[in-house]
Parts: structure tokens; C-alpha cells; sequence
């Protein structure tokens, strides 16, 4: 399968890193690597994963993040990656106003 990160999710992904850098310099690399080796991991186990507001979410194993993502025939699409410590009300209505969401 191939894996694609959408604009929005490396903006997520670009604001952890600067969370993460602000806590402690090199931090914020470490942070990048784990979470981008998360979603190659999708390359082998898309779809396995429980669905929630029509999106697949795989929980990071090292960050408390969260990677939605959606599936369309060989073709994986990360659409946001999320801090778990939002506001899960925050964290649905983002879901929720992005077009070409599966129920």
C-alpha cells in the first residue's frame, strides 16, 4: 500500500515537533522519527486498526498522539495526527468538517 500524509496532518505533525523541541532540544527529532515510523507502519497493517468518526486511528507507541487515516483501494491517507490530551470534543470537530469522511 502506498502511504500519503495529507497538508493538515504534517502540519500536526510540524507542531508536535516544535512542542516537543521547545521541552527539550533534539526532542522534538525524536518525536518526528517515532511518529513517521508509525505511519510507514501503515504501509503493512492499514485497516487493522479501530474505527472512529469513520476514520482508522492508530495510537502512536511512544507519544501520546493519535494518526487518522482513511483507506481508498491501494492507497492509504493520513489525515491528522493529534496530541490524546485535547479535548476529545476538540479532536471530533475537526473530524467531522473534514470532506470525504466514511461513516
Amino acid at each position: 500500500m502506498n502511504v500519503h500524509t495529507s497538508a493538515e496532518a504534517e502540519d500536526d505533525l510540524f507542531n508536535g515537533f516544535e512542542f516537543y523541541e521547545q521541552q527539550s532540544p533534539g526532542l522534538g527529532n525524536y518525536f518526528a522519527e517515532n511518529l513517521r515510523s508509525d505511519i510507514r507502519s501503515l504501509c503493512l497493517h492499514a485497516g487493522i486498526h479501530r474505527k472512529i468518526l469513520g476514520y482508522h486511528r492508530l495510537l502512536s507507541k511512544r507519544f501520546p498522539y493519535e494518526i487518522f487515516y482513511r483507506i481508498d483501494d491501494d492507497e492509504v491517507t493520513v489525515v491528522r495526527v493529534f496530541d490524546c490530551r485535547r479535548d476529545p470534543r476538540w479532536i471530533e470537530r475537526q473530524l467531522r468538517m473534514r470532506p470525504g469522511r466514511e461513516e
